[in-house]
């Protein structure tokens, strides 16, 4: 039997429209078997309104753990975090973690690039003199030390640099040197991160028509014998299953057997639908 579950949700304790028992109640309406919660982690570097604050972590959790009784034996609910590379926050207490990059270092000057098409372009002007295949490898770079700063089970969303790269805006996705950046990070997370994500969120946000990452980058996960979990990095609960059957489809054709899911003993490795 399948199973359906999704790690990457906000709520209102971050950037999400929704309420915790809000987004509970449509994924079991929707059939999910779990749901994890992932909540932005506090940045100090940060002026970004919709990020929880230390005093929201304890609350956050204390709801989640509250929810996760609630509703034992109708669904499996987790409480894990999205901590930004740069934050120093602690991860006890949380059942995952996800490790994503938002910000880029330039000497100390910690830069938030995930905006609009516009402001992406205007940081790649300022900070990179408009060249994105630069930006694209700074991103890469970047994303690769993840393990310095913490321990994460998931890399989130692994090729956001191209978020608002439909159709080649500012960068060739298909290059060698662009590949070559995406592939060089693969390999230095494996084995230090177990698991990646195929993520729609930008599908349900209009930004992109495909998951996150292209299907070069998933052969290479697989090929490297990295472990994948489905999300939709769910804000809205109308999209917490967006574009699930079809990433399912799309992760069997770049070779993997299995999908991945946390459970109250840890990751289990499971089948996929589509084989």
């Amino acid at each position: 039997m399948n199973q359906k579950q999704n790690l990457h949700i906000h709520t209102t304790y971050a950037d999400g429209k929704d309420k915790p028992e809000e987004m509970v109640a449509e994924a079991i309406r929707r059939g999910f078997d779990s749901i994890g919660f992932s909540e932005h982690s506090y940045m100090s570097f940060s002026s970004y309104p919709y990020q929880m604050t230390v005093k929201d972590m304890d609350n956050y959790k204390t709801e989640i753990r509250a929810l996760k009784s609630k509703y034992k034996g109708l669904i499996d609910i987790f409480c894990g975090m999205e901590l930004e590379m740069y934050s120093d926050v602690p991860t006890d207490g949380f059942d995952y973690i996800i490790g994503s990059v938002h910000y880029l270092d330039f000497n100390g000057n910690i830069l938030g690039f995930d905006r609009g098409l516009e402001e992406t372009l205007e940081y790649v002007n300022i900070n990179f003199g408009g060249n994105g295949l630069n930006f694209a490898k700074k991103y890469f770079e970047t994303i690769a030390r993840l393990p310095e700063k913490n321990s994460p089970d998931i890399i989130g969303h692994f090729d956001l640099v191209t978020k608002n790269n439909e159709k080649g805006k500012f960068i060739d996705v298909s290059s060698r040197e662009y590949l070559n950046s995406g592939f060089e990070a693969i390999h230095a997370l494996k084995g230090k991160i177990p698991f990646f994500e195929v993520n729609t969120g930008a599908i349900s946000r209009g930004y992109r028509t495909s998951p996150y990452p292209q299907m070069e980058f998933l052969k290479e996960f697989n090929r490297l014998g990295f472990g994948v979990v489905i999300t939709s990095d769910c804000h809205d609960k109308n999209f917490i299953d967006c574009f699930y059957e079809e990433a399912e489809n799309l992760i069997a054709e770049a070779g993997f057997k299995s999908k991945w899911i946390l459970t109250d003993n840890g990751f289990k490795e499971v089948g996929l639908w589509a084989l």
